[in-house]
Formats: structure tokens, C-alpha cells, sequence
């Protein structure tokens, strides 16, 4: 977009004329940001806040300060309820513990030794690492290392 003295002289015109920017922009085929920066640079009279505003009275009170949060009434007192009669309750056989699922969140504490293989889709309830035992230096089971790391053939064969 070249600004000649045509294009200015409009831009003028649809300034005083009190059209929005991107009205403007639409007319001129240019984006409502390039009729800002033009009108600033031009120094053109500033348009009012689009914010609607009412007018005070100025002999009126400033306005109280709004609160940030939500203000909330003391609960009325109550009196304590009475303890409950003691029972005794067998507690239940504690359940066996469940395999150990690692999840995105847990899986760098534990990289050392648990397989990093990635199970299922990201961000979905279902996704979760293998955490079967890695091998010695690498963040793998044997299984997933076999998938992972992949020999390259010699070049030499392929010529053949």
C-alpha cells in the first residue's frame, strides 16, 4: 500500500466523517491497524474511547471503590452437633496394590530405571508410559529398545 496524496486525502474525508477504523480500512482495502498508524501519524484529531461512559454530576459523591472479590456474609452460629456414639468397625483387608502406571507428570522422577515407552494418545485419561524395567543406560524395556533402535544397513548392500 502506497500512501499518496489521494488515498490521504480520503483517509481525511473519512476521518472527519466519524467512521470507524475498520470501516475506514474496509473502504480503503488496508487493515483498521494502518488506518491507526496513518491517522497517528498524521496527527489527526483522536477518536473518543469506544467505551461508553456516564456522564457524573460534578457535585456528586466519587464512587465507592468495587470490591475485587466476591464479599461474603459471616455464616450465622450454629451450635456444635452432638459426637456420634463410638462404633466398632472392622477395617477392610487392604487391597493388593495395583502395577505402577506412569503418567507424563511422573515419568522424568522415575526415568532412571522404568521404560519411557509412550502408550496410547497424549492428553487422553488412557495415555501412559510402559514402566517395565529399562535397560542399563538406556530409557527403554528390551522390547521398546528393539523398536527404538534400529541398525542401518550398510549402504554397500544396497548397491548390490
Amino acid at each position: 500500500m502506497e500512501w499518496n496524496e489521494t488515498v490521504i486525502a480520503e483517509l481525511r474525508g473519512l476521518w472527519a466523517a466519524g467512521l470507524s477504523t475498520a470501516e475506514i480500512g474496509r473502504r480503503l482495502g488496508i487493515s483498521k491497524n494502518a488506518v491507526v498508524g496513518k491517522a497517528h501519524r498524521l496527527d489527526l484529531s483522536p477518536r473518543p474511547s469506544p467505551i461508553r461512559r456516564q456522564e457524573r454530576d460534578p457535585n456528586a459523591p466519587p464512587p465507592a471503590p468495587r470490591a475485587v472479590g466476591p464479599t461474603l456474609a459471616p455464616l450465622p452460629s450454629r451450635p456444635a452437633p452432638a459426637p456420634a456414639p463410638v462404633a466398632h468397625v472392622v477395617a477392610p483387608a487392604p487391597k493388593p496394590p495395583l502395577p505402577r502406571r506412569l503418567t507424563a507428570v511422573a515419568a522424568p522422577v522415575v526415568r532412571v530405571s522404568a521404560c519411557c515407552w509412550p502408550i496410547g494418545e497424549p492428553g487422553k485419561p488412557s495415555f501412559h508410559f510402559c514402566d517395565a524395567v529399562a535397560l542399563q543406560g538406556k530409557p527403554y524395556c528390551a522390547e521398546h529398545a528393539q523398536l527404538a533402535y534400529v541398525k542401518i544397513r550398510d549402504r554397500r548392500d544396497d548397491a548390490a
